[in-house]
């Protein structure tokens, strides 16, 4: 562990002595050396939260967006459900069960479709070259043709049409 110290206050004084030696420059290059696209391990929690927010927000496609802020949504319907059961007794426990439990559904078939909608983890770049055995199998499973988003939008409303045709008849 020492040597470790050691190195972080060897690196010290270059760091201040770089940072004097741009101190000279003007202040845009210095507002630009902080941006978010670097981050260090050594950043602090709140400016790497912002860091992903921000481009969570600048990356994500507007459908996906939207599916997360629904599922969000469902998020504080089962909870607000679970709260006042708890609070409030459940004495007709079939209608809070049948609440919840679409609540949850709905969750589940909304996480299916942004999955199928979704395009990251597609990279053509991000395959091995050289795989055997499982791994093979794997890659050649992922390769296969994707459904469409049409069809898995038709397959999300089938789906929540039969969630909730259930939940109603649970309720009694």
């Amino acid at each position: 562990m020492a040597p470790k110290r050691h190195a972080a206050s060897s690196t010290a004084p270059t760091a201040a002595a770089s940072s004097t030696s741009t101190s000279a420059t003007p202040s845009t290059t210095k507002t630009t050396a902080p941006s978010t696209s670097s981050l260090s391990p050594s950043s602090p929690s709140h400016e790497i939260v912002r860091h992903v927010w921000k481009r969570y927000l600048e990356q994500t496609p507007q459908r996906t967006l939207l599916l997360d802020a629904f599922m969000a949504f469902l998020v504080l319907v089962g909870v607000i459900q679970f709260v006042y059961c708890v609070l409030a007794g459940n004495y007709p426990f079939n209608a809070f069960l049948s609440g919840f439990c679409a609540a949850v559904g709905q969750f589940v078939l909304t996480a299916s479709l942004r999955m199928q909608t979704s395009d990251t983890g597609r990279n053509e770049s991000n395959k091995p070259t050289s795989l055997k055995g499982k791994a093979a199998a794997k890659v050649e499973k992922e390769d296969a043709p994707r459904v469409s988003s049409e069809r898995a939008f038709a397959d999300y409303v089938f789906g929540s049409l039969i969630l909730h045709f259930f939940c109603i008849n649970f309720i009694n």
